[in-house]
């Protein structure tokens, strides 16, 4: 079982470079950029371990559309999307330009794929991008685009949408897929950020981590029906189907790796991984 609070420290200098693995992080409460936790560390240097990509596509669990849907915005506004925090939260910007031509070569990519896509004029940056982002790059100097879920059509279709965007990773693109390893909003230790992960969030975890590990796709695919705890952790997927993007844009082998794991408010999982 892993340690809550345990954290695996990225250095391997195979992380650099202008091919980039795909990403899948935890972005956690939007007051994590204040926050002093091991995530928030783990963020603050993941940056530097990976390079500076010339852009960035943020696969982000708070945005849901019918079909896969990619901003076009040359100055992607930042959303506040949420309630009830600490009123410097709202203060926050994250003022990277836009990415449009990488939008376009994104809805390319998917429709040479056989998947339906389409570009959005307008859409900002939500928490699930600007907070991780905020901590790893956090000059803001860097070109983002952000790409939506289709929460409804499950695992399999999100790792296709990686797999057609795979070839973004050797063209300097870091693609950057935000979810949570575990989201039970219902089940959080609200007041305790430090409080202890129950035994039914650590077993989940463990088992993501194995079967990544193990290269064990189908497994991963059916975790519903497979991991322990699956829906008790997961009460609606969105916010787990950000990993499947970056496993099919990775390579689900030797290189998959584990950077980083602890929990924060008890049961909200903050791992991460590489797909390399």
């Amino acid at each position: 079982m892993l340690e809550a609070q345990h954290q695996l420290v990225v250095g391997s200098p195979d992380l650099v470079g202008t091919t980039f693995p795909s990403l899948f992080v935890s972005h956690g409460a939007p007051n994590l950029v204040f926050e002093d936790a091991p995530a928030h560390h783990f963020l603050k240097q993941l940056g530097t371990q990976v390079g500076r990509p010339s852009a960035i596509l943020v696969i982000s669990a708070h945005w849901a559309t019918a079909c896969p849907t990619v901003s076009a915005a040359s100055q992607p506004e930042t959303i506040h999307d949420f309630s009830a925090f600490t009123p410097e939260l709202y203060q926050l910007r994250y003022p990277a330009a836009g990415a449009p031509d990488l939008a376009e070569r994104v809805v390319n990519l998917l429709v040479t794929s056989g998947i339906e896509a389409e570009l959005d004029p307008s859409r900002g940056l939500d928490h699930g991008a600007w907070n991780p982002l905020l901590l790893m790059y956090p000059d803001a100097e860097i070109p983002v685009t952000q790409l939506s879920l289709q929460p409804r059509l499950g695992p399999a279709h999100h790792l296709a949408i990686g797999q057609a965007l795979a070839p973004l990773r050797h063209e300097g693109v870091l693609m950057l897929a935000s979810g949570s390893l575990t989201h039970n909003l219902w089940e959080l230790e609200a007041n305790r950020s430090n409080a202890q992960a129950p035994v039914w969030a650590s077993e989940f975890v463990d088992w993501i981590t194995a079967a990544a590990t193990d290269h064990k796709l189908e497994q991963l695919l059916n975790y519903r029906q497979l991991a322990p705890h699956a829906e008790r952790n997961h009460p609606t997927e969105e916010h787990l189907l950000p990993l499947f993007v970056a496993i099919g844009a990775g390579n689900l082998g030797v290189k998959t790796r584990l950077l980083h794991s602890s929990f924060t408010y008890g049961s909200l999982s903050m791992a991460a991984y590489a797909f390399a």
